[in-house]
């Protein structure tokens, strides 16, 4: 999987969504690859996991006044404060814009299976991947705000993994 076909599904991915869900229309941002896992930041951040044959882990980041933006669209009412509803609905979108990558991608890489997200908001909180990945960062433009979709994808290191077939169960537990 090379970084230009990711960048593709990324962008393909978050202009449908955005336009279909959301109602909104984005400028693509320059693409770049990172050594890192996503930089310190404030504003909200939802991560999500892949696993697979590959695995790894994406990311959906922007500012709160952006993600206050973005439930209003989602939700059909306004919001002016961080809650709840708003950290869901920017769950829901990191979920619908890498849910769409992964099926994307499914076709080259086999089939992989998705996390919930997990959001966060705050101000200068920094993640941290462990092990060394490179992360492909796609920038969006929304007026004169930034979104970008973050992906980092490996071959698993899990033989049980490496196994799975799309006709085969993953695993039969018995509990006695």
């Amino acid at each position: 999987m090379t970084h230009d076909n990711l960048v593709a599904y990324i962008r393909t991915s978050t202009r449908d969504v955005f336009s279909t869900m959301l109602g909104l229309e984005l400028a693509d941002g320059e693409p770049f690859v990172k050594e890192e896992a996503p930089a310190p930041i404030d504003g909200v951040l939802a991560l999500i996991g892949l696993a697979g044959r590959w695995a790894g882990s994406g990311a959906f980041s922007c500012t709160a006044q952006t993600a206050l933006r973005l439930a209003s669209q989602l939700l059909m009412q306004p919001y002016e404060a961080i809650d709840d509803e708003v950290l869901d609905a920017v769950g829901e979108i990191t979920n619908m814009v890498l849910g769409n990558v992964k099926t994307a991608i499914e076709e080259k890489l086999g089939p992989m299976g998705l996390s919930i997200p997990t959001v966060i908001y705050g101000r200068n909180f920094t993640t941290r991947t462990i092990g060394r990945s490179k992360w492909t960062v796609v920038p969006f433009h929304l007026d004169s705000e930034i979104i970008e979709v973050h992906l980092c994808l490996a071959p698993s290191k899990d033989p049980a993994a490496a196994r799975f077939h799309k006709d085969q169960p993953a695993a039969i537990l018995s509990i006695e």
